[in-house]
């Protein structure tokens, strides 16, 4: 076998594997999608049918008519955008901080954040819903929202990129009068856009699909975000998968939207991530 031929296989190897990694993951998503659309009988076929038929759009009229999932909708969009938005505030104060301005402690106050990426969030959860419940908080808006704020890795990302920022730009500014405060959003805000975009984008998704602490901190039905409104589809129908599966998609539709949108925002800050040292 000659050279030629050896890489001619290597490559179609590589691209069936390929082909094949990426049908493992597409079909649960196909078979979600085509399941929602089945009536409750033809879910349990044996064996199933791969295509609907005929379309059965019962289990959204369903679901949209006897359960909550626009107030679960309005619940995660609500918790979802207020994260994000304060994520992205804290991260860049802080990042920015710990970049450019001198203050006693620093080194400190880095190690102690990039220490936050050796706790696990399960294992505060007792602790936060201690807190929570002291503070009136279980079951609202703030109680789902509040510990969620911190993010060690959005502090760590802003920081390698001012860090990459020359010196001279914020010199000048401050120079010709312009606060810390001015400096940051004039400056060095507008030279990372790509990574906000992409901070936000991957901060929502994740707010958005939470569903450990929300299912936590929320016992009641007209609170729950829509991940743990799901759990409640299936608890209240039982096996009625046409019924759970249309739940699913319609709670993973805004995120798969989102990420379509703004696909290459996202794609630029990893790719700038990347470079990172």
């Amino acid at each position: 076998m000659n050279k030629s031929l050896f890489f001619r296989l290597l490559a179609a190897s590589a691209t069936l594997l390929t082909l094949l990694f990426g049908l493992v993951w597409v079909f649960p998503v196909y078979w979600m999608l085509v399941t929602s659309l089945k009536s409750d009988t033809d879910t349990t076929l044996l064996p199933p049918k791969l295509l609907p038929s005929p379309i059965d759009f019962s289990a959204y009229t369903y679901i949209l008519a006897n359960s909550p999932i626009l107030r679960w909708y309005a619940n995660s969009v609500i918790t979802s955008l207020v994260i994000t938005a304060l994520v992205l505030v804290l991260a860049l104060l802080c990042a920015y901080a710990l970049s450019q301005l001198e203050f006693p402690g620093k080194p400190w106050l880095y190690w102690i954040i990039l220490a936050g990426f050796m706790i696990p969030f399960q294992a505060s959860i007792v602790p936060l819903f201690m807190l929570m419940n002291k503070l009136g908080l279980v079951n609202s808006y703030a109680g789902i929202v509040l510990p969620q704020l911190a993010s060690p890795i959005a502090v760590v990302i802003y920081k390698q990129f001012f860090d990459q920022v020359p010196r001279d730009l914020g010199d000048a500014a401050r120079i010709d009068g312009a606060t810390e405060f001015r400096v940051l959003f004039s400056v060095y805000l507008p030279m990372n856009w790509n990574i906000t975009w992409a901070l936000a984008i991957v901060t929502f998704i994740a707010a958005w699909n939470n569903f450990f602490w929300p299912f936590i901190v929320t016992n009641s039905i007209p609170m729950m975000t829509i991940p743990v409104g799901i759990t409640q589809v299936q608890s209240a129908y039982g096996i009625a998968y046409a019924k759970t599966m249309a739940t699913a998609v319609m709670a993973a539709f805004p995120t798969v939207v989102a990420y379509l949108l703004f696909q290459r925002r996202v794609t630029e800050g990893i790719m700038a991530t990347a470079g990172l040292k």
